[in-house]
């Protein structure tokens, strides 16, 4: 039986989906609260459903119970309900769904994490605490680490509009970053549910290809076959925005927001080694919606 945490969201349905259709039992952790339609897709892949909340570990070991493999994708970041934070999700939830792996005999666990930055931000200290609390455990352990989705960076909500020929650069756009796609990363984690006990570790993940953010703009006008407007955010006002921020979460979005602007170029061949797969989906393609 395998675990999926953060089960309703973009990364935790696709895995749960690539799962179902290896035939592995699978169960999701769901909130009352959650998308009733997210819900209703995973019971239509006969996942089963289990309601808790990594707010409430006794829930968290229900829910282990039984299980071989826990894969956790939760993150407070993007889909907020009361009483979710960086520090009740991210960091103090995931230690509790640890504990629980542990004490329900939990043989493996997949996290998916993201890869280490020179500037300290609430959500990179929590993920580092459960990463170094992961490695201490006697389970098997994957960590994923990949960099930035291109379904989330090269998207409207964070400024990059194709439809509209608009584009938001961070920094000032030529730092390449090795954008991934998150149907990729699901691969990944998938894999490393059926890898080999060697294949415990952590593995920086990026995509097929490494582009700057201008590269990008770029592609996205040889798609349009028109100028995109653009408009910098510089660096040093993203870094401001992390000083003077008193909110978690605007916190660590202006330092994920740095981590972007300064790039980063990941060689992610350990990770195919390991699980035996690699990247396949390239800007390009998510830019001309294939």
């Amino acid at each position: 039986m395998v675990l999926i945490v953060g089960a309703t969201g973009m990364l935790g349905s696709e895995i749960c989906r690539r799962l179902a259709a290896r035939g592995d039992p699978v169960r999701a952790l769901v909130r009352r609260t959650s998308n009733p339609e997210r819900v209703a897709l995973l019971r239509q892949l006969g996942v089963e459903l289990v309601h808790g909340d990594l707010k409430d570990s006794s829930s968290l070991r229900e829910a282990c119970r039984g299980v071989d493999t826990v894969v956790s994708t939760a993150s407070s970041t993007i889909a907020r309900q009361e009483g979710d934070s960086i520090q009740t999700v991210d960091r103090q939830g995931q230690l509790d769904l640890l504990e629980a792996a542990e004490a329900a005999g939990v043989q493996r666990f997949v996290l998916i994490s993201f890869p280490g930055f020179d500037i300290p931000f609430p959500l990179q200290d929590a993920k580092r605490a459960v990463e170094d609390r992961l490695r201490r455990s006697r389970m098997v352990q994957v960590i994923l680490q990949p960099t930035c989705f291109m379904e989330v960076w090269l998207s409207p909500m964070l400024g990059f509009d194709l439809a509209n020929a608009r584009a938001q650069v961070l920094g000032d756009g030529k730092n390449a970053v090795s954008w991934i796609s998150f149907l990729d990363v699901a691969a990944f984690a998938t894999a490393a549910v059926h890898a080999p006990d060697t294949a415990s570790g952590t593995f920086r993940l990026g995509g097929p290809e490494a582009l700057s953010p201008l590269d990008v703009v770029r592609q996205g006008e040889q798609l349009l076959g028109k100028p995109m407007a653009v408009q910098h955010v510089p660096e040093v006002a993203l870094r401001a925005q992390l000083d003077s921020a008193t909110d978690p979460l605007q916190q660590s979005m202006a330092g994920l927001m740095l981590y972007c602007a300064r790039g980063d170029v990941i060689d992610s061949g350990a990770a195919e080694r390991a699980l035996g797969i690699r990247s396949q989906r390239s800007v390009r393609e998510f830019l001309g919606g294939s």
